[in-house]
């Protein structure tokens, strides 16, 4: 696995529990496409574009007070990260906690990011990277 890989991967983690819009559109293709998951699924369930995912984001966070991404590992998956770990969130208006597993697969061309794939499970994300738990 590629260790620029392995690195901007931690990298856009901690830029989104820092809210560091910039920096997680730095890394960012053009087209970059994130699929949020579950309750992060604000307004779209498919963000395509800096700016579109810059809105995604934003409205994201102005929906949870908290939004914090812990890492437990992150696996070689070619030329994508599958960052595997827990999300623990609290609804801004609702102050619903939750503590569950998260995952995320981020593909790279070039060292852009070129998607970001969210997921509530393990297990799917796991499969959508085609390995086995």
């Amino acid at each position: 696995m590629s260790r620029e890989n392995v690195q901007m991967a931690r990298e856009l983690i901690e830029a989104w529990n820092r809210r560091d819009i910039d920096a997680l559109l730095a890394a960012a293709a053009p087209d970059v496409e994130w699929t949020p998951a579950g309750p992060a699924a604000v307004e779209s369930s498919v963000y395509r574009g800096r700016d579109e995912i810059a809105r995604g984001f934003v409205s994201t966070w102005q929906g949870w007070d908290e939004f914090c991404l812990d890492e437990s590992e992150i696996r070689d998956v070619g030329q994508s990260a599958l960052w595997l770990g827990r999300a623990t969130m609290r609804g801004a208006a609702s102050h619903m906690q939750l503590d569950q597993e998260w995952a995320v697969l981020i593909a790279f061309t070039d060292r852009e990011v070129t998607s970001l794939r969210a997921f509530p499970a393990w297990r799917d994300a796991l499969a959508a990277a085609g390995l086995k738990e």
